[in-house]
């Protein structure tokens, strides 16, 4: 039986090329490697030819395409044989929708409001034009809806095994509502001049017995269908007489498929009105994945269904739950959740392991959820990056950016101008149903009714402006009190802003947004509007947070892409050790067990990528003066367009970076360079500036390529790629450091710590989709037996750049976590002091079990250590001591039979061939004697 708690979990991304059963024979590896959990990407029915699960189309069923429930039992065979356990990314927020697939979304397009279905999906049914009885937008097509209609790219089609009619759009399947049946069999059997044979006389009879404008009802829709796919030759009849609904060149031939479609329950609709006029809730802004009610309770228990089978049968060890922020009442859904868990899972004294992924603010605590360990752990990604980057050298590299952009606005004002971008073009109708919402509260009452629906609007958009996080969770019952801080903090910024005498206006919007307004002793305003526009608020800055920040703002300003993360701050700080070791402390307090990822399938770039730009705040005055002869060189490269340029000097200056993360010290190869490429039209849309996705700029882009085809041709840019390769490689070097640090502080650090596929040896790649490549798993299979044990430390870093350091330091962390599953799990954290002139490039702590210890020393800011990445650090090169009190018995886990002696323990000691040490001992707390210092010998 796997622990409750895992050790260690392996991130696989499963897809239609790697299933189920690919994923049982790497069992033995991660078995070898030192995981306790597998932990899988979404494996419930997807979308077909889907490459990451996220789309589900049901989520009752196994994905098909990774091999179904027969390859999945396999794998859990595998996995139980192994003593692993196994996490699913479970997504209780949306389903794919649209296309032919999801017959919960083709129930809502036949029947409506009345669908059963209809209540899984938030939908605002009374907000399409034109359609006074309630409808969904449906933004699928290419064109707009007329010319779809005139080109015969809209079909009206029977299914004659089903007996029911739809409209296709390509791929898109549109079911004609029932009642609509009657008037097409009248008018292909006339078209098809049947009404005197006997397939048409009995299309004209079952018309006959069903008209009305609401026959057939649902309950005897199935019969009718039925009846329709029995009569004999009906199939020929109406395929002939389907001509009536198909142009023929004539004016006004379409009408009737115009007319017929016009009284569904759906509006076709051109894509591009998906931003100010859908009014389903999405998944951000994709259009095919819809939004899931889970606060209605049939909809919960519908889609747990298969899940609550395999938490009950003993598969299923743990989940991992998708954009819970896109949830409208997450407290609900997690003790509705915990509730399941209680009755169906077998190990009672064993709690089954959940986490949420969830994206911090730095300094945001993650509410008491019940159920959850914790989150996915993108806030500890962060710490770490930070801890290990050197913050003197930030504002060098602020001034280069600023310089070399241009652009001397702070990231603040970056991130505002991009929120007014998605609330302008992406997010532009979920802003307008909460302006009209608010706007009805105000006029619902006297003492409100004077707010101008515009001024509303504008004070709920310098809210938004300034709403520093992804959302709050206020409930029914009120806001927290953290809660509450936020929202005035986010008023306040707006207040500061505001133009006018109505200052009232942001007492009303807090009131709204609190639900102070409709608080018992103050009545009048719409308890069920007021409601309804606080949560739909929460569902809504989520995604704009995501959009605005993640997805625009993160490709805008490049200080130092390292920083530019996932719940990261492209404007922060370093962090110093202290601050670093109260957070570990907090954490080891409180949420000991949650995720710590350093890689997933959605950050920015490489685990090893980042921490080599890392390398830059160390090296920033040379970055600048390196960075302003590579333009010099790369001047003939750039094509002036009057006052603009391909590529831009922003884009120009985030590629340096970019490329300087994933340079191949092997050399150049055409893969690397289209990799490049697809990075850099990914990044220039993402920044939605010269180009975006919703309106590609094709001469932008492919100059962008022309300029990278060229940068990174030997003959054409000899002197450039010389220049930067000889940086590249010292980059490399601090950087390789930097991610055994990494590696260690993950390792150790309270916390699970979580293993992104592939990252056992260096992660330099690009953002997805360059990231979700397929692994070579055998040669990562070969590493276990190739390396050996003990460990070669002095080998392996001699041959540091292929990679086997690293993955042979996570090979003995795992193995160490193994051994001592308490120390990790449940120990406490204890940060450890360091004296001498170089304890500031030295983080040390120790985690503490009833007696067993693990001690944890690691290098930092290793560029006076490396002369600057010209040589690998010899362990004299730090001048500095660990004062490791009240500890007894150490002998060093990477050295085999090293034995250390303390309580004063010098880094020179400690520092072998790696500038990291792991000691496991014994612990006795109550020995506090203070140790003499032992400082080593003058750093070199």
């Amino acid at each position: 039986m796997p622990p409750s708690v895992p050790l260690a979990t392996y991130r696989l991304q499963l897809t239609p090329n790697f299933g189920f059963e690919q994923a049982a024979a790497l069992v033995p590896y991660l078995k070898a490697l030192g995981i306790s959990h597998l932990y899988a990407s979404p494996f419930l029915k997807a979308r077909s030819g889907s490459p990451h699960g996220y789309d589900v189309v049901d989520h009752n069923s196994f994905n098909p395409e990774l091999g179904g429930e027969d390859a999945f039992r396999h794998l859990s065979a595998a996995l139980a044989t192994a003593d692993i356990g196994l996490i699913l990314d479970f997504v209780p927020n949306h389903m794919g929708v649209h296309y032919a697939d999801n017959p919960w979304w083709l129930d809502v397009l036949e029947w409506g409001p009345k669908s059963p279905c209809a209540a899984s999906f938030d939908i605002d049914w009374q907000t399409v034009p034109a359609h006074p009885g309630g409808g969904v937008l449906i933004p699928v097509l290419g064109t707009s809806y007329g010319e779809a209609l005139e080109r015969g790219e809209i079909e009206l089609r029977y299914d004659a095994a089903e007996g029911s009619f739809s409209a296709w759009y390509y791929e898109h399947r549109l079911p004609i509502a029932p009642s609509r049946y009657g008037e097409i069999l009248q008018k292909v059997v006339l078209e098809a001049g049947a009404g005197e044979q006997p397939a048409g006389r009995k299309l004209l009879e079952l018309a006959a017995r069903y008209r009305g404008p609401h026959n057939p009802p649902r309950h005897l829709a199935p019969t009718f269908k039925a009846e329709l796919a029995s009569i004999v030759d009906a199939k020929d009849v109406i395929d002939r007489g389907l001509r009536a609904y198909r142009p023929n060149g004539e004016a006004g031939a379409i009408l009737p498929l115009h007319h017929l479609l016009e009284r569904q329950h759906y509006r076709l609709a051109h894509w591009r009105l998906a931003g100010s006029e859908i009014n389903y809730r999405r998944f951000f802004d994709i259009n095919t994945l819809a939004g899931l009610c889970v606060e209605d309770r049939g909809t919960f228990d519908a889609i747990h269904g298969l899940v609550r089978r395999l938490v009950a049968e003993g598969c299923l060890h743990g989940l991992r739950l998708d954009h819970i922020d896109g949830l409208r009442d997450p407290h609900q859904y997690f003790r509705r959740l915990q509730r399941l868990i209680d009755v169906a899972w077998p190990s009672k004294n064993r709690p089954l392991y959940v986490v949420a992924e969830k994206i911090l603010a730095d300094g945001e605590r993650l509410p008491r959820f019940a159920a959850i360990a914790g989150t996915t752990g993108y806030e500890w990604l962060n710490v770490i990056s930070r801890l290990l980057l050197d913050d003197r050298g930030l504002a060098a590299l602020a001034r280069t950016w600023h310089d070399v952009s241009d652009d001397e606005r702070s990231f603040n004002a970056i991130l505002i101008e991009a929120k007014r971008r998605v609330i302008a073009n992406i997010l532009a109708s979920e802003f307008t149903v909460l302006t009209r919402l608010l706007a009805r509260i105000a006029a619902g009452h006297y003492t409100t009714r004077d707010y101008a629906a515009e001024r509303l609007r504008a004070a709920f958009e310098l809210f938004i402006l300034h709403f520093p996080i992804y959302r709050t969770y206020i409930t029914a019952s009120g806001p927290s009190r953290e809660d509450r801080a936020v929202i005035e903090g986010a008023l306040a910024n707006a207040r500061a802003d505001w133009f006018g005498s109505d200052f009232g206006i942001f007492d009303f919007l807090r009131d709204a947004l609190t639900l102070d307004l409709i608080a018992r002793g103050r009545a009048g305003h719409s308890i069920a509007r007021d409601r309804r526009f606080a949560f739909k608020v929460q569902q809504f800055t989520g995604p704009m947070m995501a959009k605005s920040l993640e997805d625009t703002a993160l490709y805008r300003f490049h200080r130092l892409l390292a920083l530019n993360e996932v719940g990261g701050d492209p404007a922060a700080a370093g962090l110093s050790v202290a601050s670093f070791h109260e957070r570990m402390q907090e954490r080891a307090a409180k949420w000991p067990h949650g995720l710590t990822a350093t890689a997933t399938h959605d950050t920015k770039r490489g685990e090893d990528a980042r921490a080599r730009i890392i390398a830059l705040s160390e090296l920033a005055d040379e970055w600048t003066r390196s960075v302003q002869q590579w333009r010099q060189l790369n001047a003939k490269l750039v094509v002036s367009l009057g006052p603009s340029r391909i590529p831009s000097p922003a884009h120009e200056y985030m590629l340096y970076q970019a490329l300087l993360g994933a340079w191949p010290l092997a050399g150049i190869d055409t893969s690397f360079v289209e990799r490049v490429q697809a990075y850099a039209v990914k990044a220039a849309r993402e920044g939605k500036q010269e180009t975006s996705w919703l309106a590609p700029n094709e001469r932008y882009e492919t100059g962008l390529k022309d300029f990278l085809d060229r940068l990174l041709d030997c003959k054409q840019s000899a002197s450039f790629i010389e220049a930067f390769d000889a940086f590249a490689r010292r980059a490399a070097l601090m950087g390789a450091l930097n991610s055994l640090a990494q590696l260690v502080l993950k390792a150790a650090m309270p916390g699970v710590p979580d293993f992104y596929q592939g990252t056992e040896f260096w992660d330099l790649s690009f953002v997805d989709p360059d990231n979700r490549r397929p692994v070579d798993f055998a040669a990562r299979a070969s590493a276990v037996n190739s390396i050996g044990e003990p460990s070669d430390w002095r080998a392996l870093v001699s041959t540091w750049p292929d990679g086997r350091v690293k993955f042979a330091l996570m090979r003995q962390l795992l193995a160490l976590r193994q051994r001592l599953p308490d120390v990790f799990i449940n120990g406490s954290y204890r940060p450890l002091d360091i004296v001498g002139p170089n304890r500031h490039e030295i983080v040390a702590f120790a985690r503490l079990g009833e007696q067993n210890a693990v001690i944890i020393v690691s290098g930092r800011l290793f560029g006076r250590a490396t002369q600057h990445g010209k040589r690998w650090p010899p362990s004299q090169a730090w001048n500095a001591s660990v004062l490791a009190d009240g500890f007894s018995a150490m002998h060093s886990v990477l050295g085999v039979g090293k034995t250390i002696m303390g309580p004063s323990l010098a880094a020179a000691d400690l520092f072998d061939v790696l500038p990291i040490a792991v000691l496991q001992a014994q612990y006795a707390p109550a020995k506090r004697e203070r140790p003499r210092t032992k400082v080593s010998t003058p750093a070199k």
